[in-house]
């Protein structure tokens, strides 16, 4: 019998520090080793650590300011106050979500539903214009990874530092850098998780109840399983996140086209690559522009190379451009061989004039014509809203009696919910039978932003001429307090239709 036949694959990937050759070459040597012996070998290549160097310029101050507004607004909205409440609040307990002067129900849910929609519209509407300017600058993965990447370089220092350091073997100075950096980092995680929980529960109580162990069992998990995600993530897996993890990297080439702005690379000006002194003249050498230093791999953080051309790892962070930028300032280059453009422009030589024009093309018409129609409505659907609902109960349980006095009665719960920020007096009235009234009181307050469910008798007189069985009736809910504006728009009357039960 033939022996048996083996399979032998070998991946080749990209390498991050200009070392792809001789990995290739030693996964093919393997490979073949693993041949002669006639076992199976697969050499799907392991993880590359990316230590990424820093690099400043442009876009990198970009990058800068997206982190601290991202983060101020994400840390800092929980603590705002509205009207004596957390401005923002999405209270599961008591089913009602908190959005500054706006309160929704369940009932609500479809606003909740809307502005999701109008996200991901926002976002396919920027990466049909900019490309993946939402994974490079707002991102959290990104954000957290630049962040906890810039608190290793405070204290591994810079990329040669850090890179020494992972090779270096355990030593009292390297577990001790190492173990302040994850302390800090478990610290962030810590109070991201807390700040998480923040959003659903009052933030401002959360700190002693997390000293006193008083959580509930599903604001610990949510709380403890952020803040390990986030080490993870944005410690460990970093750019691993994107590229195999994040969805958004695979559909991404559906919304792009050739006119979609992209990190590219100019290879018209810039190959042949060679290095060259800075007085050389490259057309005299026969090269382009790019003297081939690699700063655009060692800077890029999921450590590809953009002269490869596009990428879906690439998420359009700009590195690579800031740090060509400069390269080309030193060579006296002019700047631009790496850049935002399209491949249009690249192709037919398009002046920026001309590459703005091509903006305006029917799916990116198509994208804004849904997000305005979508914010109209929203927008103009919360400022018309009625604040005021109103829900009738029929007691089922006893459909008609005779009153104390002789009188038809039927019993009803009137289900009463204010989304207004100031309490609400209600006056209760019914029609559709002449001489239908609402036994007892008619007047119910109901406190500002909650629900209150009223037990309420209708009665009907006794020698009443209406057929036994069921008549139509409206209930009806006004209120009587002077209108504020101040305070979102006003509640109006509501009536609801129900039965009333004439027995024989």
């Amino acid at each position: 019998m033939e022996p048996e036949t083996r399979v032998i694959q070998v991946h080749r990937s990209r390498s991050t520090t200009g070392t792809g050759k001789a990995k290739t070459a030693a996964a093919q040597a393997a490979a073949n080793e693993a041949s002669k012996e006639g076992g199976l070998f697969s050499s799907y290549s392991a993880r590359v650590k990316i230590q990424p160097r820093s690099v400043r310029g442009r876009y990198d101050n970009l990058r800068i300011a997206a982190v601290i507004i991202t983060q101020l607004v994400f840390y800092g909205l929980p603590w705002l106050q509205w009207n004596g409440r957390q401005a923002v609040l999405f209270d599961l307990d008591a089913r009602k979500f908190h959005l500054f002067g706006a309160v929704l129900w369940p009932q609500d849910f479809v606003y909740l539903a809307g502005l999701l929609v109008f996200c991901a519209l926002t976002l396919f509407f920027v990466t049909a214009v900019a490309g993946r300017v939402w994974c490079g600058y707002s991102c959290p993965q990104t954000v957290y990874t630049e962040i906890f990447m810039w608190i290793e370089a405070k204290l591994e220092g810079d990329r040669a530092k850090r890179r020494k350091l992972d090779a270096a073997p355990m030593s009292w100075y390297k577990f001790r850098v190492r173990g302040t950096k994850h302390l800090l980092w478990v610290l962030l995680s810590l109070f991201t998780g807390f700040t998480l929980i923040g959003y659903f529960a009052p933030i401002r109580d959360l700190p002693a109840q997390i000293i006193g162990m008083e959580l509930g069992p599903w604001q610990w998990f949510w709380f403890l399983f952020y803040a390990f995600a986030l080490w993870g993530n944005a410690g460990f897996l970093r750019e691993q996140v994107c590229t195999y993890m994040c969805p958004y990297a695979r559909f991404q080439g559906a919304m792009f086209d050739k006119d979609t702005m992209i990190i590219t690379y100019d290879k018209e000006r810039g190959d042949p690559r060679g290095s060259r002194s800075k007085k050389a003249d490259p057309s005299a050498l026969g090269l382009g522009s790019c003297i081939d230093c690699g700063l655009c791999v060692e800077v890029c953080p999921t450590g590809i190379d953009i002269r490869d051309g596009l990428q879906y790892q690439c998420i359009s962070c700009a590195a690579c451009v800031d740090v060509c930028n400069d390269v080309m300032d030193k060579m006296s280059y002019p700047r631009g061989l790496i850049r935002y453009t399209t491949e249009n422009a690249l192709a037919n030589h398009l002046d920026t004039k001309a590459t703005a024009k091509r903006v305006l093309r029917p799916r990116v018409l198509a994208y804004a014509a849904l997000l305005l129609a979508l914010a109209g409505f929203l927008v103009g659907s919360l400022a018309t809203r009625n604040p005021l609902r109103v829900d009738v109960i029929r007691d089922r349980a006893s459909l008609a009696r005779f009153a104390d006095n002789g009188d038809i009665e039927n019993t009803y719960t009137l289900q009463l919910m204010n989304a207004s920020e100031r309490p609400l007096v209600l006056e209760l009235s019914a029609s559709g039978l002449p001489g239908l009234r609402i036994a007892g009181q008619n007047r119910i307050e109901v406190p500002a932003a909650s629900n209150r469910l009223v037990p309420i008798a209708l009665q009907l007189p006794a020698d009443t001429d209406q057929r036994p069985g069921s008549h139509p009736i409206k209930i009806e809910v006004t209120p009587v307090n002077p209108p504020d504006q101040t305070d979102g728009p006003s509640a109006s009357a509501r009536h609801e239709d129900s039965i009333f039960m004439v027995p024989r």
